[in-house]
């Protein structure tokens, strides 16, 4: 099979950046599921991964959101059928899904949303699992939670679905930050009550609207003080970077708890419960078909190629895009 891959950590403007070769298909195991792939998203971890693996002696295959077609299954998968349509989010601990075919463990899997096409669909899956698993694993919320969310990063992908699910299935008000006028207009779209700019004052901006009793943060590096001022007592921050430090002490006088969220944890470590975020995305894909969540796919591109994979690269690189990239194939 044909495969996009890396050899080393090189940057994205170099010729080989990426490798187009190929390899076997991917051997399935009992519960594993053999997909062929129809389009791919980019995240931010893809270019975290691409720029730090450093110099590898196989080729290294990025990728993680996908979707597309049950070629193959093992012998303990339960659930799923030879030609059924589905999306995920993969593992990064195994060979990601930039290729013609790709294996990956059937209890992290759904079926796609029947109303979208590949390559709506492959935009969904990465961004819905950390926003799902930060509202309703870690902040605990529920239909009848209310107060203020602050999405710090509404435009991105995480932030575009932190900002419907609350809006779904919460009685939050949702206040984002954005800067220019297209993530402004993208963040009222996703359903935004506030938008807020995160290059002026937040302080006194969330002050007017009585502050945030919840936070998520796509932008924490820096701004701990800035977030624990704009937040009320008891409240709650979840955080998707990675601070080098952090500083826990800004969030004390106010007992705020403050937690990482990281969606790859259930299949890095086979958790009881990892067929949650098969399940998760089940009900995602029913929030889609019944019109309460649109995908968050706003660029596309095309083809199984080193030049798509640079340009789609290089447009998440920049950290202005709204919603997700795209590839299909």
């Amino acid at each position: 099979m044909k495969i996009i891959a890396i050899t080393d950590s090189l940057p994205i403007e170099e010729e080989n950046a990426f490798l187009e070769t190929s390899a076997p298909k991917p051997t399935i195991g009992p519960k594993d599921l053999l997909v062929k792939i129809n389009a791919v998203s980019i995240n931010p971890v893809d270019i975290k991964v691409r720029t730090s693996s450093g110099s590898q002696e196989e080729p290294k295959i990025l990728g993680w959101d996908a979707a597309g077609t049950i070629e193959d299954m093992g012998s303990e998968v339960e659930g799923f059928s030879i030609g059924d349509a589905v999306y995920y989010a993969g593992d990064i601990t195994r060979p990601g899904s930039n290729a013609e075919y790709h294996a990956v463990d059937y209890r992290i899997v759904a079926h796609k949303p029947s109303s979208l096409d590949f390559k709506d669909a492959a935009a969904l899956p990465l961004t819905a699992i950390t926003a799902w698993e930060t509202l309703f694993d870690h902040m605990k919320l529920t239909k009848e939670s209310t107060g203020n969310l602050f999405v710090n990063g509404g435009a991105g992908g995480v932030g575009s679905m932190i900002i419907q699910l609350a809006k779904a299935k919460t009685s939050l008000t949702v206040i984002a930050s954005a800067s220019r006028e297209e993530s402004r207009e993208w963040c009222k779209k996703m359903g935004a009550d506030y938008i807020v700019d995160h290059h002026q004052e937040l302080a006194s901006q969330l002050r007017e609207l009585d502050g945030a009793d919840y936070v998520f943060s796509a932008y924490t590096t820096g701004k701990e003080e800035e977030l624990a001022e704009v937040m009320n007592p008891q409240g709650h921050l979840v955080l998707i970077d990675d601070p080098e430090s952090l500083n826990i002490g800004a969030f004390k006088p106010k007992s705020i708890t403050v937690t990482p969220e990281f969606m790859f944890t259930r299949s890095m470590f086979e958790t009881e419960d990892m067929d949650y975020q098969g399940k998760l995305l089940e009900e995602v894909a029913t929030l889609v078909d019944n019109g309460t969540i649109k995908s968050t796919a706003t660029e596309y591109f095309s083809g199984l190629k080193v030049d798509t994979f640079r340009q789609a690269h290089q447009r998440v690189e920049t950290s202005h895009v709204v919603g997700k990239v795209v590839i299909s194939y």
